[in-house]
Formats: C-alpha cells, structure tokens, sequence
C-alpha cells in the first residue's frame, strides 16, 4: 500500500504546554483511521497542523511525498476538511457557501458539482436557505458536503456525524465508505463515537496527554484489552495513570 501521510516526531508547544509531544504515524491510501483521545489528548491541535493552521514546534508532516510544512500550498487542492464546530458564514446561502469554496478549490463546472454533492447529501431543498437558518443537523450535511466540493484524495473530519439522526448517520457512513472505495480517498476522522469507530475504520489512534499511547485495528484493540466495545478500550486506557 502507498502510504500517503507520514508523520515523525509532531510537536507543538504553547508557553509551557505541551500539546503534541513526539506523535509518528503514516496513513495508507484508501484507509479509514480514527484518531481518539478525551479532553486535552492532542487531537485538535493535530488536525490543526495536518490542515496548516497551526505550524509545529518541531517534527515532519510528509502529504503525497510533499514537505507539508514547507510547501503545503502544492496539495491544499487535494485535501479538505469538515467540523460542524467550524461555522461557514451565517448570512450566505448553501448554495452560496459551496459556489465559494468551489472557486477556492479550483473546481471546474461548479454549477454541476454543487448539484451533484447538493443530491448526495439531500440538500437540494436547502440550497437557498441562509446556514443560519439550518438546524444543527443540516449544518453538518452542508459540512461534509463543502468537504467534498473538490473531491479530496486526502480527507480530514471531525464529528462528521454529530447532530444528525441514526438513519442519517447510517447512509452517511455508507456514503464515506463508497467514496473511499470509488476514489481512493484517504480519510483520518476524530470522534467520540465509539460505535461509529468500529463500524467504519479500519485503524486507530489513541492519544492521551499529546502521545500516541495505542494503534491497531478495532479487532485488535478489543483482543489486546480484552474488552467487548470499543468504549470499554477507551476507558481502559484513559483512565490508566490518572489521565483525562
């Protein structure tokens, strides 16, 4: 498999915290890889840095053989990312949100792009309503639908399901694990859905006070713990040594 994230000794320091402390991993393409950790673990602030948001203390981010802290600029194209705690402008409509970040991305026939990720996510009734005005649930289809405008070969989410009911949840999931099939993509999602972890990754990464303290499959995760859920796994290691 062509491993398309490397990641090696990620560090990021505020003042005298430390966020990110030595974090190394590498994603394959075409998988699906949750990074997990209570309050505090590191996750935010390494999504901030896989995005360019934030620029690490010390370490090497490596995305599609590219120097991302150096030259991110020569994949942004490539990537995108979806958070429903990250507002798209409030007084813009669906349909204005995505025009917007179809042109930032460079799409080609926006109008026939926003059709198209508009009927996958069933926002078609939506399209020219201002994002103020959607509920909690239709602000995160209109995420994932932006996260998809250019159709990424590297995906980043955080919550993707969060506010949404279980049959949305449920062709949502389905929808990622198509995309991943059908193009190839790469996807590293945050939750706190357990359940969700299990039915659609195939790796995960657990950090607890900046470091990457366990890595494995589901399956693997639940035999070395000896544990029936995925959350029992969770709990296990969280609370080891007194952690968050």
């Amino acid at each position: 498999m062509k491993t398309i994230l490397q990641i090696e000794k990620l560090t990021k320091k505020f003042s005298n915290v430390l966020a990110v402390d030595s974090l190394s991993f590498a994603l394959e393409e075409g998988s699906i890889t949750a990074l997990l950790g209570g309050n505090g673990a590191g996750k935010t602030t390494t999504l901030s840095m896989l995005l360019g948001l934030l620029e690490p203390t010390s370490g090497q981010i490596k995305l599609f053989d590219r120097d991302f802290i150096q030259d991110r600029h020569s994949v942004l194209s490539r990537m995108n990312f979806s958070s429903p705690y990250v507002d798209l402008p409030q007084r813009l409509t669906v349909r204005q949100n995505l025009t917007v970040y179809a042109k930032l991305y460079g799409v080609r026939k926006v109008r026939e792009r926003i059709n198209l990720v508009s009927e996958e996510f069933r926002l078609e009734d939506l399209l020219d309503r201002r994002v103020r005005k959607l509920s909690s649930g239709q602000k995160t289809r209109v995420s994932l639908a932006k996260s998809m405008i250019n159709r990424p070969d590297f995906l980043l989410l955080d919550e993707p399901t969060a506010s949404l009911d279980p049959d949305t949840t449920s062709w949502i999931r389905e929808f990622l694990k198509k995309y991943r099939i059908e193009q190839g993509a790469t996807i590293l999602l945050a939750s706190h859905d357990m359940r969700e972890v299990e039915l659609l990754c195939d790796e995960v990464l657990l950090m607890k006070n900046g470091k990457l303290v366990e890595q494995g499959s589901p399956e693997e995760l639940l035999r070395r713990h000896d544990r029936k859920s995925l959350e029992e796994v969770f709990l296990d290691v969280s609370r080891q040594g007194g952690g968050n």
